[in-house]
């Protein structure tokens, strides 16, 4: 085994830390607020902690138990982190307008430059590693 993947391995294990770290902050954070919202509920605030759980844990987990041979650039990484950020900042926004009994169509900014984040990190992501593969 090359030193470059047990490297690649660990930064993704760290990446998908700190995505649980955040889950559990996320899920933690409406709980409380939950418990202080005088019995009114929101479903952007309960399931917040979904986005940093399936968008991050899990595809960084999943590409360190498959050996994946390589880390994503810091651009891909920055925008998909971006966007999993914008997601979740805009589920918890929403969740906080909800409970207090008003809407407010901004929201809807957070998931469309959330969406259009993610989708540039992976295109960024599989740029990348076609150069590196016309390369060899």
């Amino acid at each position: 085994m090359c030193t470059s993947d047990t490297d690649n391995k660990v930064r993704l294990l760290k990446t998908a830390f700190i995505y649980l770290l955040i889950t559990i902050f996320c899920s933690v954070f409406g709980a409380v607020y939950e418990l202080f919202s005088h019995e009114v509920y929101s479903f952007y605030m309960i399931y917040a902690f979904a986005i940093p759980l399936l968008g991050g844990v899990l595809p960084f987990m999943l590409a360190a138990m498959f050996n994946t041979s390589e880390f994503p650039g810091r651009l891909s990484l920055n925008l998909y982190n971006s966007g999993i950020a914008a997601l979740t900042t805009g589920s918890i926004v929403n969740g906080v307008l909800e409970i207090y009994g008003t809407d407010n169509p901004l929201v809807y900014a957070y998931v469309f430059s959330g969406i259009l984040f993610i989708l540039a990190g992976i295109i960024v992501y599989m740029v990348k590693k076609r150069r590196i593969k016309n390369n060899e």
